[in-house]
C-alpha cells in the first residue's frame, strides 16, 4: 500500500462534504505531476485529505482509493480521476506544525507546496499521524 495527499479548497470539496458523502470521483485535477500521481495510486491506498484554503491550511482526514484511474468525464482531454471514498477524521494537523517538523522537511507537502496530489511516504504517513493524535 502507498500513500498520498490530496488537497482541496473547502469551497470546491470539503471534507464535512465527504463524510456525507462518504464517496466522491476526485476530478478537475490539471497538473500533469499531480494526474501521473493519481494514475499511480492503487485501490486501497490511503491519503491525507487536505484542506488548503478556509483559515489554516491542515491535513483535516483520510481518504481511500475506491477506485483506481480512468479517463475524467468531465473533458475529453488526457486527464484521470480517482474515486475516494472516506476513512477518518483526524484532529488537524496544519501546514505551520509540519513545517516545524524536522521530519518533514523533504515532504512534497513543503517542497512542492502547489502540487494537488502528491506521494507521502511511509515515515511521513506515520509521523503527521503521530501529530494528529491517532
Amino acid at each position: 500500500m502507498a500513500y498520498w495527499l490530496v488537497k482541496s479548497d473547502p469551497e470546491t470539496y470539503s471534507f464535512e462534504r465527504m463524510k456525507k458523502e462518504k464517496k466522491t470521483m476526485w476530478d478537475g485535477v490539471r497538473n500533469y505531476a499531480a494526474r501521473n500521481n493519481l494514475r499511480a495510486m492503487k485501490k486501497g491506498d490511503l491519503c491525507f485529505f487536505y484542506e488548503s484554503m478556509n483559515g489554516e491550511p491542515s491535513v483535516v482526514g483520510i481518504v481511500k482509493v475506491a477506485k483506481e484511474a480512468y479517463q475524467d468525464p468531465t473533458t475529453t482531454e488526457d486527464w484521470s480521476v480517482v474515486d475516494l471514498e472516506y476513512n477518518k477524521a483526524l484532529k488537524p494537523v496544519t501546514l505551520k506544525q509540519v513545517k516545524a517538523n524536522a521530519k518533514l522537511s523533504q515532504m512534497a507537502l513543503v517542497r512542492l507546496s502547489r502540487l494537488s496530489v502528491q506521494p507521502v511516504t511511509d515515515a511521513e504517513w506515520q509521523e503527521v499521524m503521530k501529530m494528529s493524535g491517532s
